[in-house]
């Protein structure tokens, strides 16, 4: 999916919860090197795996062809990992990485699940569903999530599992 066209689909996701009054949102942006994650990779290994990604985010990654591919989605699901810490307003040292993962849903479309204090924090904020974006190529990935809090509308976006 271009980015034109991701963009697009999470305005689309949002619109519905953006037009109610009083409904809060909060938004998390995040852009990773994909070099970065590759040279964390090779220097680390399977360490580095464990400690950031779930065993799921690590067989989605390697489901594609050739290591760059596979340093892309790394690098797309270390960014959106971080727009959540970020959505959320935590300090990195205060949630476990692997607590929150970027997922596939049946559609396609990325999903995030949220355990541990990422999801405590979470339903203290009160937040009802997730919308997220991801995008890679090459060099960078970058990932936009957006929390949709009480007063959104059930289903405005997709993507949301807050264990």
């Amino acid at each position: 999916m271009s980015d034109a066209l991701a963009a697009a689909d999470l305005v689309d996701q949002l619109t519905p919860a953006l037009q109610l009054s009083g409904a809060g949102v909060r938004v998390g942006i995040d852009t990773v090197s994909v070099a970065a994650v590759a040279d964390s990779l090779a220097q680390f290994g399977e360490r580095f795996l464990k400690r950031y990604f779930s065993a799921q985010e690590v067989a989605d990654a390697r489901a594609v062809q050739g290591e760059a591919a596979m340093h892309e989605r790394l690098a797309a699901r270390f960014a959106a990992k971080e727009a959540v810490i970020k959505a959320l307003d935590l300090p990195e040292a205060g949630v476990a990485w692997c607590d929150i993962e970027l997922l596939r849903a049946a559609n396609g479309r990325p999903s995030l699940r949220l355990n541990g204090r990422a999801a405590e924090v979470a339903r203290s904020m009160q937040v009802r569903e997730w919308a997220v974006s991801i995008s890679h190529e090459r060099e960078q990935a970058c990932a936009v999530v957006v929390a949709l809090l009480e007063g959104a509308p059930t289903g405005a976006a997709t993507g949301a599992l807050i264990s």
